[in-house]
C-alpha cells in the first residue's frame, strides 16, 4: 500500500506483478487522473543509477508509462505500468525488453495486452510446437530436431522435471512451460525487479512523488 500526500481519496499501492505497476483506485476520477499525471511527470524525469534507470541519455528520453484503466462498480481503477526503453551493448534491443535467452519464445516488444498477462506469441510457434511434440515423444531423436534448434536447450531443461510425458499430457506440459518463459519475459520488462532489492528501489521512486 501507498499513500500520496494530498490525495486522501485515492487508494494506491504497488501491484504484485512481474512488471512495475502502481494502481490507483477512487470514486473520484479527477483525483485518479491528477495523481496519475503527477506520477507520470515524475517518472519521465526520474533517474536512479543504482537501479540502472535513466530518464534520458544523450538527449533521448527513456521513461514512459503504459496506462490501463477500468471501472469496478463505483470506483475508477488505473494501473500505471512504468516503462523504460534504454539499450545497452549487451541488450541492444532494450535492457527492459525480452532478453536473448527467451527469444526462442518471444523477442518482440511487450505491449499493452501482454503487460496485462496475455501472451501474444509469434505465429511461428504454432508449427514449432508440433515439431517439439514429435521430437519429445520420439525420445528426442536427433533426426527430429530440425526446425526447433533454438528450443533444444530449453527442452533439455524442463524435460527432467516430468516423470512421464505422453501424447495425452504433452500439450498441457508445453503450454505450462511456455507460460513460465512468458513470466520471465515480463520480469525482463519490469524496471524495478520482482525482488527485495527491486522493491526498495520502487518504494524510493514512489516516495520521490510524495508517497508514504
Amino acid at each position: 500500500p501507498l499513500e500520496f500526500d494530498g490525495y486522501d481519496d485515492v487508494k494506491a499501492g504497488i501491484v504484485s506483478w512481474p512488471m512495475s505497476v502502481i494502481r490507483l483506485t477512487s470514486k473520484n476520477r479527477k483525483s485518479v487522473s491528477a495523481l496519475a499525471c503527477k506520477i507520470l511527470d515524475a517518472w519521465r524525469g526520474y533517474t536512479d543509477e543504482a537501479a540502472y534507470i535513466y530518464a534520458n541519455t544523450d538527449g533521448e528520453p527513456h521513461n514512459t508509462i503504459t496506462p490501463i484503466a477500468r471501472r469496478r462498480g463505483e470506483e475508477y481503477e488505473l494501473d500505471l505500468v512504468l516503462r523504460n526503453n534504454i539499450t545497452t551493448d549487451e541488450c541492444p534491443m532494450g535492457l527492459y525488453h525480452p532478453h536473448a535467452q527467451y527469444h526462442h519464445i518471444k523477442k518482440e516488444n511487450i505491449g499493452l495486452i501482454e503487460v496485462m498477462g496475455l501472451a501474444v506469441l509469434p505465429a511461428r510457434l504454432k508449427g514449432e510446437i508440433e515439431l517439439m511434440k514429435k521430437y519429445i515423444l520420439s525420445g528426442c531423436l536427433d533426426e527430429n530436431k530440425k526446425g526447433i534448434e533454438s528450443h533444444l536447450e530449453w527442452i533439455g531443461e524442463f524435460l527432467p522435471m516430468y516423470a512421464d510425458i505422453n501424447a495425452d499430457n504433452i500439450d498441457g506440459i508445453i503450454k505450462e512451460e511456455i507460460g513460465k518463459v512468458f513470466v520471465k519475459v515480463l520480469e525482463c520488462a519490469g524496471v524495478f525487479k520482482y525482488s527485495e532489492e527491486g522493491d526498495k528501489h520502487f518504494v524510493k521512486f514512489a516516495r520521490s512523488v510524495g508517497a508514504r
